[in-house]
């Protein structure tokens, strides 16, 4: 493959250096002022034959830039930038991932659905968290931990049981792909809404935006 997890083989050392000095801010950032653990994920080229080749190494890899290195180290949260450095040495070029469940879980709907629900969310003066958009049409809504486990009961409390929604909530065990970094080789994650100090450590619970995503979502599926 003509791919690594360096990046395209005939970049320029100076902008490679640039490179890991960008993501390396990125990361302590992440883990230093936003309190969050961070992750060092595969990254993904158009490879020879149209496909995206993923930097694991793995041919028949399922996610393709949208995983976990193997035998990475994650950087914890409160890493300096000395600690990040020394991770992404390791692995430069790396994606930036943000584990889920620990710290955060996220509601996910279609971007269009989420757009329209941050609207209503922020007119009617409820709290949000962070905001992601993928380069896949998905909007990323960072929430209180546990809602992955308890997002059934919240839709049948809701009357959203029953309904047909492009809805799902990720929790522990799942890794979502952090801004700036390119998800999937399909282009940069981006924020809708970015951290700040009040949300970055506090999100909102789920059932405070549960409600009007379900209800974006009925809507754009309709």
């Amino acid at each position: 493959m003509g791919f690594t997890i360096g990046g395209i083989r005939d970049m320029r050392p100076g902008s490679r250096r640039r490179g890991r000095t960008s993501e390396c801010t990125t990361v302590a950032e992440y883990t230093g002022l936003w309190g969050w653990d961070v992750v060092p994920g595969a990254r993904a080229a158009r490879g020879s034959g149209g496909r995206n080749e993923c930097s694991c190494g793995a041919a028949d890899c399922a996610a393709p830039g949208a995983h976990p290195l193997p035998h990475a180290t994650a950087v914890p949260a409160g890493a300096t930038l000395d600690d990040a450095v020394a991770a992404w040495e390791q692995v430069p070029g790396a994606a930036v991932l943000l584990p889920v469940g620990a710290s955060f879980d996220v509601l996910e709907v279609a971007e269009q659905a989420g757009r329209c629900a941050l609207v209503r969310l922020e007119r009617m003066g409820l709290p949000l968290g962070p905001v992601i958009a993928t380069p896949h049409g998905r909007a990323q809504f960072f929430v209180a931990p546990g809602a992955a486990a308890r997002l059934p009961q919240l839709l049948y409390r809701m009357g959203w049981d029953d309904a047909d929604l492009d809805l799902r909530c990720l929790g522990p065990g799942d890794h979502i792909t952090a801004p700036p970094s390119d998800l999937g080789g399909l282009g940069p994650v981006r924020w809708l809404r970015p951290p700040t100090l009040d949300t970055a450590g506090h999100p909102p619970h789920a059932r405070l935006l549960l409600g009007t995503l379900a209800y974006a979502a009925h809507r754009a599926g309709g």
